[in-house]
């Protein structure tokens, strides 16, 4: 009987230990496939989106873009909008001529599409082509020579990868023999690249277990962190920009703006600086855009620039845009008009032996700033080939005012003076026409796109008399600095120093029962305000305008400026 039942058990014992080993054998299966790597390669037409044989990816400082470059005859070529914008605004789109203007600090080149005479490509192709469906392309490899940017390009699949920004970019090396670099954190992501012990990786971001990263030749993704080294600075390069030679003067910068709106004007500026001192430029407001051909009436005078010159002061003629019969931007946007406008300020400077030209163009409409950039190009070059100072004056940079590119201006002209005024204006709130920390604020914003031995700070020798009536309409009105304090005599109020402006302040009621503020502007604000020009080591001062000062104001400044 026992040996029966010992026959019976045998085959259930065989049977359960051939479930556990199944079993087992099952739990190891899964456990390998759950660690095991993943061996799948995303193909690189569809990482890169690329849909046809002409179409080249774009990686930018570590993106892949979704703007595509194509490729013509073989060689890379980027859309000019793209070019523009994003890598070297010098490139500018000429509607009168339907092609591209390049302006560098030796000239203005015009490359027409499909004319390989001016630029050409390594493989002799023209550096422009525009495409039947009208988009103007540019030579990748003729952008290069005139832009501070490195660029590659790879074939199979298609890309080009570029970099034009080198602050803060940090680069690590592989240390595994193999490894790779997946689209996604984790094991069983698809494989973009193989990499191999040595290759350097730019770094981008660091996951813990994994590191955002991006190959040599364009593939963004993440490695596993023990496969790579820790991240290093790549060394600082230098820029490779093309150089404005800039004209320059080794003192500081002290310059008064004069508004001559005559003959008769220039006739009392002698008189108006009599007990001036310390000022080294003074710039008459003479020119001004008269027609939309690029015409300026000019109120120029040899006497004057002779006066000024036998008073050690340099002449620095202002070109404004205030005529209502313009329109800047048909202006500065038609070639034609511009190159005449330019032609006339040259030869208006060099006729009456100016020493500069400062140009003023305000309510620079947002459509009309790459023609205004295109404008000081131009101008520069002229200026410079004739030993002419170009200054430009700038509002504070705000987000509402970026298209006056404070940084595109300062690579091009030899100043960059801040109008720092005009904080409340006519038609706003009552306020301060300039507290010191919009002053401030104006400076540490222009430093950011401007060299301080580039910035003049604008400052004001006007303030404005507020008037409130009993309706809540407020009014104005800009004064100098003795009519200021005789307006507070007059009322036998006394003003009190405001720490909020930096400035001295002052209300009271008029006979007519307007309720009236007033932010003064004299030698303690104006003291504030030059500190700041010495706090930031910037090229000087600007002030507007000749006539609203008191004597005592120069000695303030040349305490800062001499």
């Amino acid at each position: 009987m026992k040996e029966q039942q010992k026959k019976k058990a045998a085959p259930v014992l065989v049977v359960l230990i051939l479930i556990v080993l199944v079993g087992a054998a099952g739990i190891v299966s899964f456990l390998i496939n759950r660690y095991k790597p993943g061996t799948e390669y995303m193909a690189g037409n569809e990482y890169f989106n690329l849909t046809d044989e002409n179409s080249v990816a774009l990686i930018q400082n570590g993106e892949l873009l979704e703007e595509q470059a194509v490729l013509i005859g073989g060689e890379p070529y980027a859309a000019y909008t793209y070019v523009e914008s994003q890598l070297n605004s010098c490139f500018y789109w000429d509607e009168e001529t339907k092609g591209i203007l390049l302006t560098t600090s030796g000239g203005v080149q015009t490359l027409l599409p499909g004319d390989a005479a001016v630029a050409k490509t390594p493989g002799g192709q023209p550096a422009v082509q525009q495409e039947s469906d009208g988009t103007v392309y540019i030579s990748l490899d003729v952008v290069k020579e005139y832009t501070d940017l490195d660029y590659a390009y790879y074939s199979d699949p298609n890309r080009v990868v570029i970099r034009n920004e080198w602050d803060g970019v940090e680069q690590a090396t592989v240390q595994s023999d193999t490894a790779q670099v997946r689209q996604k954190g984790g094991i069983k992501s698809l494989i973009l690249a193989d990499v191999q012990k040595g290759d350097t990786l730019l770094y981008l971001e660091n996951l813990d277990n994994w590191c955002k990263v991006m190959t040599a030749d364009g593939y963004t993704g993440y490695i596993q962190t023990e496969d790579i080294s820790e991240p290093e600075a790549i060394e600082a390069r230098t820029a490779k920009k093309d150089s404005y030679e800039r004209i320059t003067r080794d003192h500081k910068i002290n310059l008064v703006w004069h508004q001559s709106t005559s003959t008769e004007s220039n006739d009392a500026m002698a008189e108006m600086t009599a007990e001036m001192t310390g000022v080294n430029v003074i710039s008459p407001t003479w020119f001004s855009i008269s027609s939309n051909d690029g015409d300026i009436s000019s109120l120029a005078s040899s006497d004057y620039v002779d006066t000024a010159h036998q008073n050690d002061m340099e002449v620095w003629g202002l070109m404004d845009n205030f005529s209502t019969d313009i329109d800047t931007d048909t202006v500065l946007g038609t070639t034609t008009s511009r190159e005449n406008l330019e032609g006339q300020l040259i030869t208006e400077a060099l006729n009456y032996q100016l020493d500069g030209i400062n140009i003023d163009i305000e309510s620079l409409p947002e459509e009309t700033s790459e023609s205004y950039v295109q404008f000081m190009r131009e101008l520069s070059v002229k200026c410079r080939n004739n030993n002419l100072v170009l200054s430009v004056d700038v509002p504070p940079p705000y987000s509402f005012n970026e298209h006056y590119s404070q940084k595109e201006l300062g690579e091009v002209v030899d100043y960059v003076i801040i109008m720092g005024h005009d904080e409340h204006y006519v038609g706003s709130d009552a306020g301060s026409v300039a507290s010191l920390s919009y002053e401030r604020d104006g400076i540490t914003g222009t430093l950011e796109n401007v060299p301080k031995e580039k910035i003049i700070s604008g400052i004001p020798f006007y303030t404005r008399l507020w008037k409130t009536n009993a309706s809540g309409e407020v009014s104005s009105e800009a004064i100098g600095m003795d009519k200021a304090d005789q307006i507070l005599s007059d009322y036998k109020v006394t003003a009190g120093w405001s720490s909020e402006t930096s400035q001295d302040y002052a209300e009271f009621t008029d006979e007519d029962g307007n309720f009236c503020q007033i932010w003064l502007e004299n030698e303690a604000s104006i003291e504030e305000k030059m500190k700041l020009v010495q706090e930031y080591g910037l090229a000087g001062v600007a002030e507007w305008k000749l006539g609203f000062e008191r004597s005592s104001i120069w000695d303030v400044i040349a305490k800062y400026v001499n």
